[in-house]
This record gives structure tokens, sequence and C-alpha cells, in this order.
């Protein structure tokens, strides 16, 4: 029997997408999705959870369990490659302006502590 790895590997084939792109996408580590392929590991439900609720036209039952269509058949829109570049570019953006105000605290104090003495 499949894994849910494999079929979470189909669905970024399908969407043609990089696991990398995919990983940021679901707000997983960075080889994430890798890193539990070449393990044959079991992926948490958070991760199913979280791929689901981004990519709702994917069949939970079938990224489950196998069974069924890897597409539900009822959803009439589908997230394009652009919206998940655009998604992921967000993302970045948004931990790349958290992780500048803390390199701009951090030179901040550094010009504080050059001035006092």
């Amino acid at each position: 029997m499949s894994k849910t790895i494999n079929r979470i590997m189909l669905v970024i084939k399908h969407l043609g997408i990089s696991a990398r792109q995919f990983d940021i996408s679901i707000g997983t580590a960075n080889g994430y999705i890798l890193r539990m392929q070449k393990n044959n590991a079991s992926v948490g439900s958070d991760v199913i959870e979280r791929i689901i609720q981004l990519y709702p036209q994917i069949n939970l039952v079938w990224l489950i369990t196998g069974e069924g269509n890897m597409l539900l058949e009822k959803t009439k829109t589908s997230t394009t490659n652009l919206e998940i570049e655009q998604y992921i570019n967000d993302r970045l953006s948004e931990k790349w302006s958290v992780e500048k105000k803390l390199l701009l605290d951090e030179i901040l104090k550094e010009l504080k502590s050059i001035e006092r003495k």
C-alpha cells in the first residue's frame, strides 16, 4: 500500500511546483517533504490539515487512503501556479520583514552602545 507521502509527491507533481515551494506554501521546514519521502516516514495530521486548507481541490480521502481520485470533482476552481507562487512570495516577504526588524533592532542597540562609550 502506498503511503501518504507518496501521494503528496503526486500532488506536488500535479501542481507543477518544487518540493521546496510546497514546503513553504504549507509552512513546513525546508526539506521536510523530501526528508519524509527519503525516510518513507508518516506525515503528521497537522501537515495534512494544512495541505487540505491550502489546496482544497485535493481529495482528503485519497490523500490519506489512496482511494478515489486525487482531485475533488466538485471543485470548480483550482489553485494556479501563479496563485501558489504569490502565496509563497507573500510568506517569504513576511518572514524577511520580521528578520529585517530583528536585525534593525540589533543594529540600533549596537549603535546606542557605541554612543555611550
